[in-house]
């Protein structure tokens, strides 16, 4: 038989004391405790009927009175169940997230960082990169209900680790709704968040469905219309987009004349109503949308159709300038993304006051 290590009645003491003083106390407390304690991390995970399950994450030979103290944990736990399951055990919760999602990390580093964060090692994941982290997790928390999320900040993007049982497409359009929904593009309304979504991988994976995000993120509508939310996966072929740089996308001249155009308050109102009709399709819908007259919308178009020689009756025309405008949102969303504002795009209040024809020379060409 298997000598079992000694038992530390000192230690033993000292564990059911400090454990007894924890009553009523919440479950971050008591990981924390568990874990000086230990002298190593505390893993938790829950399952959905709250049960807590708990180990500890040590490399030596285990102590004769580690079994006592995953008792007592587990003890403290049931009696401090948390309303959303787990919020955050840890407090260097942001320092597992980018373990978790870094390519430099070890497969064996993310699986025990997963499972540090209370997330299901089992399961697939799916991360989504995030334009304003502040805005964006409590309206993702609220969109994905009883789904185990997990988010930090890094460098200027957020993001947000899921799991969720979503097919792709069923969840880029549920989330486009609903940041649509919550952010309007009305001229009472502030910028909401534009989010890109990476595939759903093993947790190991973890840094691709990451790196898809953030280049799903460039693609996703940093206007006042186009989609909120992006899926790499439903980018297919034009995913490649997202290795141009965006000083070249700039200097591509369908692009450079489409940003020469919105560079004045009329031309902007012009540029902003093509990109909404690429967007809704018809003159009636996108006048309903914009709350125009559709004369005022087809003058408009004119006006831009006659800069650049399109005739958006032709299909390969139509199909330039929905490219064109893709083009240029990637550029815009990529120097928002880098913390200066985009040239030519101010915020989404403007932005409709614009299309609404409430700002001083808007109507020029009508």
């Amino acid at each position: 038989m298997d000598k079992q290590p000694a038992l530390d009645a000192d230690l033993v003491f000292t564990i059911v004391s400090r454990f007894d003083q924890l009553e009523g106390a919440d479950a971050e407390v008591a990981v924390r405790l568990a874990a000086e304690l230990a002298e190593c991390p505390v893993g938790v995970r829950w399952s959905e009927d709250a049960e807590p399950t708990v180990w500890l994450e040590r490399e030596g030979p285990a102590r004769s009175t580690d079994e006592l103290l995953l008792h007592r944990l587990h003890h403290v736990l049931r009696r401090s169940v948390p309303d959303v399951v787990p919020a955050a055990l840890h407090m260097d919760d942001p320092a597992l997230v980018e373990v978790l999602l870094s390519s430099g990390s070890q497969p064996e580093d993310r699986v025990r960082a997963a499972r540090l964060l209370g997330l299901d090692d089992a399961r697939e994941l799916r991360v989504l990169a995030i334009s304003a982290p502040a805005d964006a997790r409590q309206l993702l928390a609220r969109a994905l209900p009883d789904r185990v999320i997990r988010a930090a900040t890094i460098g200027r993007v957020g993001a947000l680790i899921c799991q969720a049982s979503e097919d792709t497409k069923t969840l880029s359009d549920h989330l486009d709704t609903v940041i649509v929904g919550e952010f309007p593009a009305s001229p009472r309304a502030v910028p909401g968040p534009w989010i890109g979504i990476g595939s759903s991988v093993a947790v190991i994976e973890a840094p691709t469905s990451w790196s898809q995000a953030q280049r799903a993120l460039r693609f996703a509508s940093s206007t006042g219309f186009g989609r909120r939310a992006i899926a790499y996966e439903r980018l297919r072929l034009l995913e490649v987009l997202a290795d141009i740089p965006s000083a070249r996308l700039r200097e591509i001249d369908d692009v450079a004349r489409i940003d020469q155009i919105a560079s004045t308050p009329a031309g902007a109102v012009e540029v902003d109503t093509l990109e909404a009709l690429c967007q809704f399709g018809t003159l009636r819908r996108t006048a309903a949308e914009l709350h125009v007259h559709h004369s005022t919308v087809a003058a408009r178009i004119q006006h831009v159709e006659q800069l650049m020689g399109w005739d958006l009756d032709d299909p390969m025309d139509r199909f330039l300038a929905t490219f064109v405008l893709m083009l240029r949102r990637i550029s815009l969303s990529t120097a928002e993304l880098a913390g200066g504002q985009p040239p030519h795009v101010g915020h989404v209040a403007d932005f409709s006051r614009r299309l609404s024809g409430d700002t001083a020379g808007a109507s020029g060409h009508h």
